[in-house]
C-alpha cells in the first residue's frame, strides 16, 4: 500500500483534483439523510471530498490514518478531523447517523472489519456510503489499454474487497442492506498508454509486481507500442452505493 504520509502533498493533484472531488461529493449528497445529521467522512484524505460536504445543519468529521494527510484536511475542516484507524473507530456505538467511505475498500485485503466498525457507530436507521468495484471501473472502458492488460490482470490482480457482490454480501452480516445507488464520473483518471507503462514500471501498480519480469516488459513493450502515447483515455465512472442500518 502507498505511504499516504508521502502521497499527501500531491495526492490531489495527481487524482483528478478538484473536478473529480466536486462530481465525488454531488453522488454522496444525492444519498445522504436531509436534515440534522452526523456525517464521519472514513479516510478522508486530504478533505477534499469532506469539505464539500459541509451543511449548516450537519456536522462532519472526517477520520484518517495518516498524519500527512490529516494536516491537509484540518485546513480544510478546522476542528473537524480525527486520527483514526477504520477498524478501530474512535466514536461511540450508534453516535452518527451516515458514514462516507470513498476510495478505501478497495485497498484492504479484508472489508468486514471496516464495514463492521461503520455498523457499530450507526444509529438505528443510519445510511453507509461507500464507493464499489474501483478497479473494475478503471478498465471498463472499452480501451487499447484495457485489451492490453486484459491477461496481467486476470492473473495477478486479487479479488477486490471492495466488488459491489462481496460488499453487499458481508454488509448483510451487520444488518446493512441496500437503499441506493449511483455513478460519478472519476474525472482525470483516465491514463495514457504512457501514464500506465511509467506506473507499472515504478511499481505503483502493486498487483504487476507479483508478475513474472518478462510477461511484465512485455505488457509495457505493448503499451509503449499503442498510438496516441500522451493522449488520455476515457475518464472511468465510479460506482456508489447506500447501506441502510
Amino acid at each position: 500500500m502507498l505511504d499516504y504520509d508521502d502521497e499527501a502533498r500531491e495526492y490531489d493533484a495527481t487524482r483528478g483534483g478538484e473536478p473529480r472531488a466536486r462530481a465525488a461529493a454531488d453522488a454522496v449528497e444525492s444519498l445522504l439523510p436531509h436534515g440534522p445529521c452526523t456525517v464521519l467522512d472514513l479516510a478522508c484524505g486530504t478533505g477534499i471530498v469532506t469539505e464539500r460536504l459541509l451543511r449548516p445543519e450537519r456536522t462532519v468529521v472526517g477520520v484518517d490514518r495518516s498524519p500527512g494527510m490529516l494536516s491537509l484536511a484540518e485546513r480544510r475542516l478546522p476542528g473537524g478531523v480525527v486520527r483514526g484507524d477504520g477498524t478501530r473507530l474512535p466514536f461511540a456505538s450508534e453516535s452518527v447517523d451516515a458514514v462516507v467511505i470513498v476510495w478505501l475498500l478497495h485497498l484492504l485485503e479484508d472489508a468486514v472489519p471496516v464495514l463492521g466498525e461503520a455498523a457499530r457507530v450507526l444509529r438505528p436507521g443510519g445510511v453507509l456510503i461507500t464507493t464499489v468495484d474501483k478497479n473494475e471501473a478503471l478498465f471498463a472502458v472499452d480501451s487499447d489499454i484495457a485489451e492490453v492488460m486484459a491477461d496481467l490482470r486476470r492473473q495477478y490482480a486479487p479479488p477486490a474487497s471492495d466488488r459491489s457482490n462481496r460488499v453487499l454480501r458481508r454488509a448483510a452480516r451487520y444488518g446493512l442492506e441496500p437503499s441506493g445507488r449511483t455513478r460519478f464520473p472519476g474525472t482525470g483518471q483516465g491514463r495514457s498508454p504512457r501514464g500506465w507503462r511509467e506506473a507499472i514500471e515504478a511499481g505503483r501498480i502493486p498487483w504487476a509486481t507479483h508478475a513474472p519480469g518478462d510477461q511484465v516488459a512485455d505488457v509495457c513493450r505493448r503499451l509503449a507500442a499503442l498510438p496516441d502515447q500522451d493522449t488520455r483515455r476515457p475518464d472511468p465512472v465510479y460506482g456508489l452505493v447506500a447501506l441502510r442500518a
